[in-house]
């Protein structure tokens, strides 16, 4: 839970801007430029956006009066820490570890063929005509552990398959694939921008994986049905250049892995071993979570909270339930069940899983940076003008954290960025408030919602899915924009009405 901060009644620093405009005024000024400065780093200027947030995170504290001890601390030791170093290594250490395992237990399921297996099997169980609905289940089972990209680079020649066998649009298979990927990506850990809001409000991951799947699912079934009506009136035909280069690409990574030493696949993964090694994970962070309510310590009891011990048995749900504990698990797992028990030298392995780390190195500077970015604007006290500012609008907190999600994907199309930086300017709009761990993992899910609200050319992510599936522009807008918003919008609908009621 956050701890309560009480709001200054004036400005901590004078320094900077506010020398020229005092008070609250002056707060706000300096919060309205540094975002917008952002903004124009990241979209004209092109400026990555971790060298772009850290940079705007400098100039913010300066303009706000901050010291450059107060900033960067001391070259000596001494008793001054660094805004930039507490901020960055706060969140860091919290996401980095969970964002690592995860990524290296999705590399293992995608090299064995775990998902190849999983939607054979699924297209095998829905039959030919609920094709696009086996794709759009596979989208959530198999994008749980992997990265949006790496879920469409695996999955894609399954898609162009689906349409090529039905000779209907390819459409109506890869828009229910990409609804699934995108939910889980935007919904739940181990995927980055929960995992950083989760430690930004400091929510235990339990509530935000149980928040993101009862938000998730409704928003997901809203954006299959709009995949399925925009499947059915827009004809995309199966990309022939696509289908060569994905035969090409699986031959490539085959001839890789026997140069590897690793042993390619006789036969496929059990579609049992896959499910267990995802849901692992997902069901020991849960019993974890629900362990301080099951076994709460009574007062007369031996072990009572008069003496603080804790429930044995809640020790230990809680040490196997911590998500660092349950994502080696199951990487451990999907390293014995998809790797050794299969051929896989230890070589392999190690090579596979080093080389799934080599993307993450971005991820992980980007939330960091926005880890400093809120630790600016709290230090600093816009956070507190900011607080009371929105306050005094009388708008729900939970609706403010998705415009402002919103403006911000919209705006500079990194989803990331737009999580990372929302929940730097909200959090201190529920500090002191009360408020429970789940209705934080809401305010969570409605950043999240807003997050991938409108996916236009700007986002990576748009022309991913028009190059892969071969979309023209406009076709791309008429279908994945507006998915990605029906996804968005509803998402936010179901996390504002729970919000009433918990």
């Amino acid at each position: 839970m956050l701890l309560a901060a009480d709001a200054p009644a004036t400005p901590p620093h004078t320094g900077g801007l506010l020398l020229l405009i005092g008070g609250t005024a002056g707060l706000l000024t300096v919060a309205a430029l540094g975002i917008a400065l952002l903004l124009v780093l990241i979209i004209k200027v092109r400026l990555q956006p971790f060298v772009a947030l850290l940079g705007v995170s400098i100039a913010v504290g300066l303009a706000a009066g901050l010291s450059v001890t107060e900033l960067f601390g001391t070259v000596q030791k001494s008793a001054a820490v660094s805004m930039i170093e507490s901020g960055m290594g706060g969140i860091l250490g919290h996401v980095a570890i969970i964002i690592g395992l995860g990524t290296m237990l999705g590399a293992i399921l995608e090299v064995s063929g775990g998902a190849e297996v999983l939607s054979t099997r699924l297209l095998r169980l829905f039959g030919e005509k609920r094709a696009p609905l086996a794709m759009g289940v596979t989208g959530v089972v198999f994008g749980i552990p992997v990265f949006f990209d790496v879920g469409i680079f695996v999955l894609a020649p399954i898609v162009y398959a689906a349409a090529k066998r039905s000779g209907k649009s390819i459409l109506l298979y890869a828009m229910p694939l990409l609804a699934g990927l995108s939910m889980t990506h935007a919904f739940l850990p181990p995927h980055p921008g929960p995992v950083a809001a989760a430690g930004l409000f400091e929510v235990d991951l339990g509530w935000v994986i149980l928040m993101g799947t009862i938000v998730g699912i409704p928003a997901v079934l809203a954006a299959w049905a709009y995949a399925a009506w925009i499947g059915n009136r827009l004809f995309v035909d199966v990309p022939q250049d696509m289908v060569e280069a994905a035969e090409e690409a699986k031959a490539a990574v085959a001839a890789e892995q026997r140069a590897s030493g690793l042993t390619p696949r006789e036969t496929p993964v059990a579609l049992g071993t896959v499910i267990a090694i995802i849901g692992t994970p997902l069901i020991l962070i849960l019993l974890a979570t629900f362990s301080s309510i099951a076994f709460a310590p009574s007062p007369s009891s031996p072990t009572g909270s008069e003496q603080g011990i804790p429930h044995p048995l809640r020790s230990v749900i809680e040490f196997f339930g911590h998500p660092f504990v349950a994502l080696t698990i199951a990487l451990l797992l999907a390293y014995y069940l998809l790797g050794v028990r299969r051929g896989w030298s230890r070589g392999s392995l190690e090579t596979v899983s080093t080389a799934s780390l080599k993307p993450v190195g971005n991820i992980l500077l980007v939330v960091g940076a926005g880890g400093v970015f809120g630790a600016v604007l709290k230090g600093s006290g816009i956070a507190d003008a900011l607080a009371d500012t929105f306050n005094d609008v009388g708008l729900p907190v939970i609706l403010l954290a998705w415009l402002i999600s919103v403006v911000l994907r919209v705006a500079q199309g990194s989803a990331t960025v737009a999580i990372v930086t929302t929940a730097g300017i909200v959090v201190p709009l529920v500090e002191g408030q009360g408020l429970s761990q789940a209705h934080l993992a809401l305010i969570i899910m409605a950043i999240s919602a807003g997050s991938i609200f409108a996916s236009h050319v700007n986002d990576g992510g748009f022309w991913m899915v028009a190059k892969y599936f071969g979309i023209s522009e406009r076709d791309t807008l008429k279908s994945w924009t507006v998915l990605e918003t029906v996804l968005s919008v509803a998402g936010f609908v179901v996390a504002a009405l729970l919000s009433l009621v918990i």
